[in-house]
């Protein structure tokens, strides 16, 4: 069952986030009420450092330092480009959800009342001790948090109906799929290493099909690139 939250929003905040929602969310073609619910409810500022805190409902893409156990930083995406990428994940309410590098738990957050079961993977303790105490402070306990190599997935707790990279990836995508349901898919920003288009990113939604793997692309988006999803640089004579 979608996990409902036992956190009483203060006034503010709620101005805070309906002004997100309404300047940023819907104007970016999001439209799935659920969804819309969904970032109307979550308090985004209880999944920020408190310098960060401030800029909770702006429009950028907010940067953490890296952890102890991790030396690389995370970016969370805009709360447009989250929300229209699970938009176009046409979630069900049955459907179980892999969330990879969510970081802070907040994209967790938003799945947990959308699905009936969520995993989120993140590559150090320290970030999946995070998770688990964000998502504990606005009373959600149903989500299972992994750590391990983002790009090994879960495949002990799939197969899964969709799956999020909170983030760019290059390649290394291949054990994300073999965890994809038939009809599953996996939502993502994808950056371009070759010609042409090299430089260019755009989020995209592959699909499982019959075995095979088909991608649309959805519209364009920027996003730093997860370093397990880099393209292993090619020796050269």
């Amino acid at each position: 069952m979608p996990a409902t939250l036992l956190v009483e929003p203060t006034p503010d905040d709620a101005i805070l986030r309906r002004t997100m929602v309404d300047c940023q969310i819907r104007t970016f073609d999001v439209t799935n009420h659920a969804i819309i619910a969904r970032f109307l409810d979550v308090p985004r500022e209880n999944f920020l450092p408190a310098e960060l805190a401030s800029v909770a409902y702006s429009d950028m893409a907010l940067k953490l330092a890296p952890e102890p156990a991790d030396t690389e930083s995370r970016v969370l995406l805009t709360p447009a480009v989250l929300a229209r990428l699970m938009q176009a994940a046409a979630i069900k309410p049955g459907d179980k959800i892999l969330d990879i590098a969510s970081a802070t738990g907040y994209s967790t957050a938003i799945l947990a009342g959308l699905a009936k079961e969520v995993v989120a993977l993140e590559s150090s303790p320290t970030r999946s001790g995070m998770i688990k105490a964000n998502l504990a402070s606005i009373g959600i306990s149903a989500v299972h948090v992994l750590t391990g190599p983002l790009a090994d997935g879960a495949a002990a707790e799939g197969p899964f109906d969709v799956i999020f990279v909170n983030g760019a990836v290059e390649s290394r995508l291949d054990r994300l799929f073999q965890q994809l349901r038939p009809a599953g898919r996996l939502l993502t920003i994808q950056h371009l290493t070759e010609a042409p288009g090299a430089g260019a990113s755009h989020a995209v939604r592959f699909e499982s099909q019959s075995g095979r793997i088909s991608s649309v692309i959805l519209f364009d988006a920027g996003a730093s690139v997860l370093t397990e999803f880099r393209k292993p640089a090619e020796f050269v004579f």
